[in-house]
């Protein structure tokens, strides 16, 4: 069993989060403007690379709150943990080109 970090109860077993998929993704300012082509690549596209990733988790059998976590995709290893609006860590590999932080 691995152990994930809650920013607010600290160290609990996996089986107590729920994956929200890829982090820092902005909601379209617009999204009655956007074509059905846009709205599917907003809601279906993510990234998905090998290495660590920038994603969301929820601690839903918890405090029941968002946070987010860079994992090593390869190893499953939680390189970092960070709350929902606080700059992505500096972690080795992590491509943060296309990562923005939201409130």
């Amino acid at each position: 069993m691995q152990l994930i970090h809650c920013p607010w109860c600290g160290p609990r077993e996996e089986v107590e989060f729920h994956y929200g998929g890829q982090a820092d993704i902005s909601y379209p300012d617009d999204p009655a403007a956007l074509s059905d082509q846009e709205w599917a690549e907003y809601v279906f596209y993510r990234d998905n690379h090998k290495g660590p990733f920038a994603e969301r988790w929820s601690h839903s059998a918890g405090c029941r709150r968002w946070f987010n976590a860079v994992r090593d995709t390869r190893t499953y290893e939680f390189l970092a943990i960070y709350k929902v609006g606080e700059p992505v860590p500096e972690v080795p590999g992590l491509d943060t080109t296309k990562t923005e932080v939201r409130a």
